[in-house]
């Protein structure tokens, strides 16, 4: 498997960038490659053309954009798209000097905290005008995501997937499980797939993300939406007494995870879970990817249950994966007329014909063709009051990558030492959240 970022869509592995290149100059599109930031020399305000800066480099994800940003050409009036595609991870780690030179009129990014950090900076154009326009087209907890912290829009949401509590439904049916709705009823199902042979919970952190998902539905769960992303955003302390519960939480549960996680990766979790091995895993909907295709729809999931009864089940972890304009975009008339194309259902099922490991953000999206994963995963995100983008995207990169990562790996290995994990976790924020 080709590695991707933590909390952004999975992608599969596709072959060379010449054949890609020919690939998208027969459908019409074209395709430009090399360093992002040298690329990324908008339009040249050619009222014609749109310049398009892409992250979705693997075949897959890129066939499908491709197909949507043709469809857009169609009926667009005589705009032109000249894609310049990066591959993904490179993509991200040179986005900041991308954004500061000539970047592409439209571009590939993610909401939430990453959005918000460019916005912030007046790195990127102000779409508040458009929202005025688009704004049926998306939920509140989907609006709340694409807003920066002046309270203006930054983002267009395309696709997102969720996590949540996945299982086969032929096993729980021939177990007679049903789905738990609280924290002790978790346990008890835990208790009961233990007493039954099964690994009750399937777990990785191998890679080292993995594990972030956990915390995440936990602190959200017992501590709420607002205390969550102002957390990961270095506005509260995680020596906080709120933190400590999720924590300790945690361990209460952490007998009923699959063991020598630190030595295994998704895949390999996923994999026990469809080899009925394991009862339940806690992931992105990505994880499909293990199963055979004639055994797909024999996976469903559920939000993680309810732990506080103040905040409910009201908050999805469901990363969103989007656009922004360039601050200066050489062609800004045509960039706001691709956005506002991209927030519309038409090209947001076009992609999802090549790639239905996500779907669509448009609220009014036709369902009719989803797989029963997608259609339930479009209801989940849909009734959400609140959407987190994942903690690696809600927060600072550099506390995810370091202070967040050792933070869970040393919990997993000594959960009796939580305060000391914790205080670490406190010092390096301090130092990162100036």
């Amino acid at each position: 498997m080709v590695r991707y970022t933590p909390g952004s869509t999975p992608l599969p592995h596709f072959g060379r960038r010449a054949m890609l290149r020919a690939m998208l100059a027969g459908a019409g599109v074209a395709a430009a490659s090399g360093v992002l930031s040298a690329c990324g020399s908008g339009s040249g305000g050619d009222p014609n053309a749109v310049t398009f800066g892409n992250n979705l480099s693997d075949q897959v994800p890129k066939d499908a954009i491709t197909a949507a940003l043709k469809a857009f050409e169609g009926q667009s009036g005589g705009l032109s798209v000249t894609i310049n595609t990066k591959q993904h991870e490179q993509y991200q780690e040179q986005i900041n000097n991308y954004l500061q030179g000539k970047p592409d009129d439209v571009l590939a990014w993610f909401a939430g905290y990453r959005m918000r950090f460019f916005a912030d900076q007046g790195l990127t154009g102000d779409l508040t005008d458009l929202w005025g326009k688009i704004g049926g087209n998306y939920s509140d907890a989907l609006k709340q995501a694409s807003t920066a912290s002046d309270g203006k829009q930054y983002f267009v949401p395309f696709t997102n997937y969720p996590w949540g509590v996945f299982y086969r439904k032929s096993l729980w049916q021939e177990r007679g499980y049903a789905e738990p709705k609280t924290l002790d009823e978790l346990v008890a199902l835990a208790t009961k797939m233990k007493s039954d042979g099964l690994v009750p919970i399937a777990f990785a952190q191998k890679q080292g993300w993995p594990g972030m998902g956990t915390f995440d539905q936990l602190n959200f769960r017992i501590n709420g939406y607002q205390f969550h992303v102002d957390l990961l955003a270095g506005k509260e302390d995680w020596q906080d007494k709120r933190v400590k519960e999720v924590f300790d939480t945690w361990k209460r549960l952490l007998p009923f995870h699959q063991e020598n996680a630190l030595g295994r990766d998704w895949q390999e979790a996923a994999q026990s879970l469809q080899q009925k091995k394991s009862g339940m895993y806690l992931l992105g909907s990505f994880l499909g990817q293990q199963f055979p295709d004639a055994e797909k729809d024999d996976l469903d999931f559920f939000p993680f249950p309810e732990i506080n009864p103040e905040h409910g089940t009201d908050t999805v972890e469901a990363p969103i994966d989007g656009y922004m304009m360039a601050k200066k975009p050489a062609n800004s008339e045509g960039a706001l007329k691709l956005l506002e194309y991209l927030s519309t259902a038409e090209p947001q099922l076009t992609y999802l014909k090549s790639d239905s490991s996500v779907v669509a953000t448009n609220k009014d999206a036709d369902t009719s063709g989803y797989n029963s994963l997608q259609k339930k995963a479009a209801e989940v995100i849909k009734n959400a009051k609140h959407v987190t983008q994942f903690l690696d995207r809600d927060t600072d990169p550099g506390f995810a990558s370091e202070a967040a990562t050792n933070g869970i790996i040393e919990f997993i290995k000594n959960p009796d030492n939580v305060d000391s994990v914790l205080k670490g976790m406190a010092d390096q924020a301090k130092n990162i959240f100036k």
